[in-house]
């Protein structure tokens, strides 16, 4: 399992990136800050919401210079049919959502529900550095804040002491 302030593992998948299938790899982040957030399953109703809340915060995350990935343990094809339904989706869902249906990249962070063969719902930073600055795991009824991730990276970023609630600009704790 990956700990806080470890070396993040190296990773390559398949992904839905756009509407096409690409593979994607841990490469492709080094030298920046990340967000990888896992969900357990499409086509489910927790899901969307997170997925949705992340895509609505996407250019909050790029304005900090922070990439967004999805991931679950379903397929390129399941994400694709997915994403493309409106009434769940009504917009596109334009940042990466990898295709772990080998689960090598869930496993590698500790996240897999064995159990079940899904992730949990789990939430890691990683820092430009790719060192793990932060994971946050769900068991699978209880969905995350999207918005909270985005202060988590903000205070992790500042290299102050950010107390509790702590948003962009205010002062550190002294």
């Amino acid at each position: 399992m990956t700990l806080v302030g470890q070396k993040s593992p190296e990773w390559k998948a398949n992904a839905y990136v756009k509407g096409e299938q690409k593979e994607i790899s841990s490469k492709d982040y080094e030298g920046k800050w990340h967000v990888i957030y896992w969900y357990p399953l499409d086509f489910t109703f927790v899901c969307p919401t997170e997925i949705r809340g992340f895509e609505e915060e996407l250019a909050n995350f790029k304005d900090d210079g922070v990439e967004v990935i999805g991931a679950s343990t379903d397929s390129f094809f399941s994400h694709k049919a997915w994403f493309a339904d409106r009434a769940t989706f009504p917009k596109e869902i334009t940042h990466p959502v990898v295709a772990d249906t080998s689960h090598a990249m869930t496993k590698a962070f500790g996240v897999l529900k064995p159990e079940a063969g899904v992730a949990f719902r789990a939430t890691v930073i990683v820092d430009d550095k790719g060192i793990v600055r932060s994971i946050s795991v769900n068991d699978l009824s209880a969905g995350r804040s999207p918005k909270e991730t985005l202060r988590t990276v903000q205070a992790l970023m500042s290299g102050g002491l950010c107390g509790a609630d702590w948003k962009k600009g205010d002062a550190f704790v002294a």
